[in-house]
């Protein structure tokens, strides 16, 4: 009996075991079935949205089923819906001030050749200016983005107030350059030969123009301030509406000013300077009035003014990473002033041709500008919550995202390439070199978009250095020598040179493929020795 009851005994443990490896079995098994099932359940329930209109969600809600795919493209929606939320009115904001110039440029077009190529050398020359104070900006609001998303205000004042410092040493700097140094610096495109450009007349409206366009440089660093903050914040509709005042502005008195209509003076070129101080004017009095009125909003502006002193930690700690931005700025948006300035021994028609270009390609980029900067500003504030391996699926669904975006404006760029320059009134050798100009740029498009969101993706996690030597010194390495040496010493013809140059940013996205899979550029600024937390100097 005791072996009888001995043998049920190990039998049962025996029995057991199987059952326990059966079910196993089982569970795998089953697992593989239901993923197939849910993958087929997927792929059925899509047929049923495209024949019937139902809802993928709904029906899987309905079932009580959750598939993973449905959740990761979840997820990308999401991801993309935040950029756009975020790029789409800067978008419109920088496509506005890009309508700005681009208006002036019609308009001046009408002028003649002379008149637009003396617009387009000193507008060369504030772009420099303008990239100086965005990147002296940009290290700031890369602790700003961090700091917000962390919810440390005080270190976000400190940000903001450490920029009316960067924007003043800018400021008088830019002044004190184009006030003494302005003849210098446009005769430098005046030295190619053209039979249809007057040099002299050129340097005289160049001038013209130049010295109007300096009164509004305080405005529009004051307007940058407030504008680029609000956006670290995730506020980026009070900069687009003001945007949007000032282009209506911008165009009411070019319309008056350039033509003297309505009994006003007829001042041409002059008259389209007076029309963009104007508007940059009233943009930066429109952002910083509104911004100041819903102070209850925004809760980083009160006791902003309590003090602009601050601790010298403070300082060190954010100049550390806005010096090697501001320079990379500078660099390279005086890296694009020395490539034109190379284009233009070739004749001051080149030049004409490359400003009508631009204006247009420079409305359509505003595109993947924005997606860039919402890039950094999301990108920033997922590392500031330390999600580091969200931060850098992001970055690359980003990515992938703008490239896909810069294809269609690249379509829509060359549609209009023989329609836009017919606008302006000058020769179709120019109207010839400046369709050519704008099919070259509009098929580098999507390398340029995929660069720009690189070039951010790097720079959200304060890695400013590793941005400068991928950003503005790989251009004076490569581009800009072979730019001189090409149009210098070579005959090859401008436009395969210009192709070449525009081609040479390819090995500049492989670097930057690089240095975002290998996550070098990934930190979190907000944790590091906690040093914004401090209080400014009372």
């Amino acid at each position: 009996m005791r072996i009888f009851t001995n043998n049920i005994a190990a039998c049962k443990t025996v029995l057991c075991r199987n059952i326990v490896i059966i079910q196993k079995a089982l569970t795998q098994q089953a697992a593989k079935f239901a993923e197939k099932m849910r993958a087929e359940l997927y792929v059925n329930t899509l047929r049923l949205k495209h024949r019937t209109g139902t809802s993928l969600c709904g029906v899987l809600t309905d079932l009580g089923i959750k598939v993973n795919i449905v959740n990761n493209v979840n997820k990308d929606r999401t991801i993309y819906k935040r950029a756009l939320k975020l790029a789409v009115p800067i978008m419109v904001q920088n496509g506005i001030t890009n309508m700005v110039g681009l208006i002036d440029n019609i308009m001046v077009g009408s002028l003649g050749s002379e008149s637009i190529t003396a617009v387009s050398i000193v507008t060369q020359l504030i772009f420099v200016f303008n990239l100086a104070i965005f990147g002296g900006f940009s290290g700031p609001g890369i602790y700003g983005a961090q700091y917000y998303g962390k919810g440390d205000l005080e270190g976000f004042r400190n940000t903001v107030r450490i920029k009316h410092w960067i924007g003043l040493a800018v400021l008088i700097g830019g002044i004190l350059l184009f006030f003494f140094g302005g003849d210098f610096l446009i005769g430098l495109y005046l030295k190619g030969e053209s039979e249809d450009v007057d040099p002299v007349l050129t340097m005289g409206l160049a001038k013209e123009y130049l010295s109007v366009m300096l009164w509004g440089l305080p405005f529009f660093v004051a307007g940058q301030i407030f504008t680029s903050s609000l956006r670290e914040t995730g506020n980026s509709v009070k900069p687009m509406i003001s945007g949007i005042v000032s282009v209506f502005m911008d165009i009411l008195f070019n319309y008056l000013l350039i033509y003297g209509n309505f009994g006003f003076p007829c001042l041409e070129v002059k008259g389209a300077a007076v029309a963009t101080v104007i508007a940059r004017v009233t943009e930066a009095l429109t952002v910083i009035i509104w911004a100041f009125a819903a102070k209850k909003k925004h809760i980083f502006l009160q006791g902003l003014y309590r003090t602009l002193l601050l601790k010298g930690a403070v300082v060190w700690k954010l100049l550390k990473k806005s010096i090697p931005i501001f320079f990379n700025e500078l660099l390279w948006a005086a890296g694009l002033a020395v490539l034109t300035q190379c284009y233009s021994v070739r004749g001051l028609d080149i030049v004409a041709g490359i400003n009508i270009s631009n204006a247009l390609c420079n409305l359509f980029n505003v595109v993947f500008v924005a997606l860039g900067n919402a890039v950094g500003i999301l990108t920033g504030q997922t590392l500031g919550a330390s999600k580091y391996g969200q931060a850098k699926k992001d970055a690359f669904k980003l990515v992938r995202f703008t490239a896909v975006i810069c294809v269609v404006l690249a379509a829509g760029l060359i549609s209009v390439s023989g329609l836009f320059p017919s606008f302006y009134n000058t020769t179709d050798a120019i109207k010839g070199y400046a369709r050519d100009f704008i099919i070259i740029t509009a098929l580098f498009f999507p390398i340029q978009g995929i660069l720009n969101s690189l070039y951010f993706t790097l720079r959200s996690g304060g890695k400013t250095f590793i941005t400068f030597l991928f950003d503005s010194v790989y251009s004076w390495v490569l581009p800009i020598p072979c730019a001189f040496l090409l149009c210098n010493l070579t005959s090859v013809p401008i436009l395969a040179v210009y192709a070449f140059i525009q081609g040479a940013d390819l090995i500049k996205v492989a670097i930057g493929a690089v240095l975002i899979r290998k996550g070098i550029w990934i930190s979190n600024l907000a944790d590091d020795e906690k040093i914004l937390k401090e209080t400014a100097v009372s």
